[in-house]
């Protein structure tokens, strides 16, 4: 049987209650965790926080980049979610200084989840929120749409971890409408409480954003509204390179042309090496 491909859903309940949003990141997930090097308790967290940007992306800025940051307790270590309008996006692992393979970024008790979103003007909205003591980057993500976008959300994100690596990773949205009201929001209620255990359905042979949706709402009429396509891929490229290196003061630009040597630059994100010539370099200071 073939595995599902990664993908994003979007629907509404009938009734005008509930704005769900579900997503399978499972591929996603594993390009990103691979080129990190990620394993365990990183990589399961890293996952999750992948999911969450890409679901605060589809609830608050579908046609724009968010980013989403987790500070590890006392500072110890970060995780980086890059969720792209494209439906791509990566992540990146920071342990900190000192740290072994099998460090992992404290999550609850001090860790810190960092939004950043844009605006249609161009502008950032960052929101930063301690995340909870319990229930890790899901309780996070809810303290942050409930305190930085004023949106009551239920949020759940999880990546199971074998001994194989990324075995499956997705989660869900369930935003509330203005018009819900109170038998729904007991029914919802309800159902979500069987979902508390995220993994149990992951874990499921075939499991898909669409059979997700269909288990949050079943037996509550709903309109599918759209679907979109979800993959891991670095932003990356030579011509980003320059223009970083072109930001540098002049007089850094020169002592590099002067050193004569070629510069290796390693993409934090995807670990894609770029070289760049005194040459490459020199033509620079001409343009800056």
């Amino acid at each position: 049987m073939p595995r599902p491909s990664d993908s994003v859903v979007r629907a509404i309940t009938m009734d005008g209650a509930f704005r769900v949003i579900t997503a399978l990141t499972t591929e996603t997930v594993r390009g990103a965790v691979a080129v990190q090097s990620a394993t365990g308790a990183t990589a399961q967290r890293l996952g999750e926080l992948i999911t969450g940007a890409i679901l605060v992306r589809e609830a608050m800025a579908p046609n724009l980049r968010v980013q989403a940051i987790v500070k590890g307790a006392a500072g110890h270590g970060s995780l980086v979610a890059d969720s792209h309008p494209d439906g791509t996006s990566r992540g990146l692992v920071n342990l900190g200084k000192g740290a072994t393979a099998e460090s992992a970024v404290e999550i609850g008790g001090g860790s810190l989840l960092q939004v950043m979103r844009t605006l249609p003007s161009g502008m950032l909205h960052q929101g930063v929120v301690e995340i909870p003591a319990e229930g890790g980057i899901s309780a996070g993500l809810m303290t942050y749409m409930q305190e930085s976008e004023q949106v009551v959300s239920m949020i759940a994100v999880a990546t199971l971890i074998g001994a194989d690596g990324v075995g499956a990773s997705g989660g869900y949205l369930v935003q509330l409408l203005p018009e819900v009201e109170r038998g729904p929001l007991m029914v919802m209620t309800e159902r979500l409480k069987d979902f508390e255990r995220l993994d149990d359905v992951l874990a499921h042979e075939g499991a898909s954003a669409d059979v997700l949706l269909g288990e949050l709402l079943y037996g509550m009429p709903f309109s599918r509204l759209e679907d979109s396509p979800l993959s891991f891929s670095c932003r990356c490229s030579e011509l980003r390179v320059m223009a970083t290196l072109a930001s540098l003061p002049r007089s850094d630009i020169e002592e590099m042309v002067t050193d004569g040597k070629v510069l290796d630059i390693r993409c934090d994100y995807c670990g894609k090496d770029y070289q760049v010539s005194p040459s490459q370099l020199r033509s620079l200071l001409t343009t800056s």
